[in-house]
């Protein structure tokens, strides 16, 4: 009996798969904590065969060699990884079998040079296609993430042109279509918030894959891309390595004189952060995209103390930032306990914001697509992303209220700008949505 499974793990965007006939299956794109896919398999009384990765991922750090160790599977991937870990490389039209399920390997480059789709095929009919950051829902992979490999992001593009064209738009419109990523992974720009759909239905409705020259595909790829995070060429090169075992990762609770020169990231609710914080910390709350905003406005090999309500949120924290590569929490320190200085930051609904309007400077962090579907009138647009790049263009004797979606990103972008020495600073609770919701104009 075929079994299929799509894990998705909100704070990455990322879906991982697990398919399988019988007793025997493969796991695909695992993330790195890998105890869930052990747990599936064992609850189905399966055994996991092989371990695939459709190219070489940037945006995470994957659990393929952890969970090659704990099963015995073979990891796949493509030939063009150069791989440096112990797997079978894989080359277009290549197969794995599954019981009564083939999965054909379709090279895909474009989003990187490795790319494969997986092409699922039961009882001799093709059913789904496991797509990896090739083919979106709504979108596709980004193609400028290979520029240190030896290729321009226009390069990329037109051989991303030719594998949706010459390859899997030559699937049947009912084939389904099964990514790596949902809406808020930076490695697309358009992707939808559903996680499966259908060659037909992309057909129909994805921007990129409407009839267009491929000069067009190609600008419409490269123009105005955002830049990637800092930490998706360190994550990528990772996992050519393969990581190391998670258990390996860990954190103690340390006293105030062993920060040192740490960076203090504070991981509680922006509320709480507002209430009391450490003086200079980072506020990277737990309930959002907590991981890739880390990799995002963080060195990448800093040191980091981990502020949290109390250890469990804190080893959580420790965990989800080994996700994304970044393992040098020396400690963790909880906020109950802490008896030296804080600091506070001061929260402001938005109908006080509307009502000392002209005695503010609003300033919007969240990206261009969601400040121009509308904002505050008047509000300033650095979305939180590109922020340490435009502090110095930022009025240091302004009040500014900091505005995003919700009053997550407003608040690490306030505690970035006071660790940069800016005293006047406002968050505003409920952000754009609070805004829209008290019937407040926008533009």
């Amino acid at each position: 009996m075929t079994t299929f499974h799509q894990f998705y793990l909100p704070c990455l965007a990322h879906a991982s798969y697990l398919i399988g006939d019988g007793d025997a299956c493969a796991i695909v794109d695992p993330q790195r904590d890998v105890d869930q896919y052990i747990d599936a398999v064992r609850e189905r009384g399966m055994n996991i065969r092989y371990i695939i990765e459709t190219h070489l991922h940037a945006d995470f750090v994957s659990g393929h060699r952890e969970l090659a160790a704990r099963s015995g599977a073979e990891i796949v991937i493509g030939a063009h990884a150069k791989a440096e870990f112990d797997h079978r490389a894989v080359r277009d039209g290549d197969t794995l079998a599954l019981g009564n399920i083939q999965l054909r390997a379709i090279e895909t480059p474009g989003h990187t040079p490795e790319s494969i789709c997986w092409l699922v095929i039961e009882n001799g009919a093709p059913k789904k296609l496991l797509t990896g950051d090739t083919l979106f829902i709504g979108d596709v992979g980004r193609p400028d993430l290979a520029g240190g490999r030896g290729f321009t992001p226009e390069q990329m593009a037109s051989m991303l042109y030719d594998s949706l064209h010459e390859k899997i738009l030559k699937l049947g419109d009912d084939v389904e279509v099964w990514p790596a990523h949902g809406a808020g992974s930076s490695c697309g720009r358009n992707i939808s918030k559903e996680t499966s759909s259908t060659i037909g239905a992309q057909r129909k409705t994805n921007y990129a894959l409407r009839p267009m020259p491929r000069e067009e595909f190609v600008r419409l790829l490269t123009i105005d891309m955002p830049a990637a995070p800092a930490y998706f060429p360190k994550d990528a090169e990772i996992n050519r390595r393969g990581a190391r075992p998670l258990s390996e990762i860990d954190a103690s609770l340390i006293h105030a004189d062993q920060i040192g020169d740490a960076i203090v990231l504070d991981v509680r609710d922006y509320e709480s952060f507002g209430a009391a914080h450490i003086p200079s910390s980072i506020n990277i709350g737990l309930g959002g995209q907590f991981a890739s905003w880390c990799g995002t406005l963080l060195p990448f090999d800093a040191k980091i103390v981990v502020v949290a309500a109390n250890e469990e949120k804190a080893r959580e924290a420790v965990m989800r930032l080994a996700r994304v590569g970044m393992e040098n929490v020396i400690g963790f320190l909880d906020m109950n306990r802490w008896n030296g200085d804080v600091e506070s930051l001061e929260q402001i609904t938005t109908t006080e914001v509307a009502a000392r309007r002209s005695q503010l400077a609003v300033l919007d962090v969240r990206g261009r697509g969601e400040f121009e579907s509308g904002h505050v009138p008047g509000a300033r647009n650095i979305p939180l992303g590109d922020l340490a790049h435009h502090i110095d263009e930022i009025d240091r004797n302004a009040k500014h209220a900091i505005i995003c979606g919700g009053g997550y990103r407003s608040s690490a972008a306030a505690s970035l700008l006071a660790r940069a020495g800016f005293t006047h600073l406002l968050n505003v609770a409920g952000g754009t949505a609070a805004w829209v919701r008290a019937g407040l104009p926008t533009e």
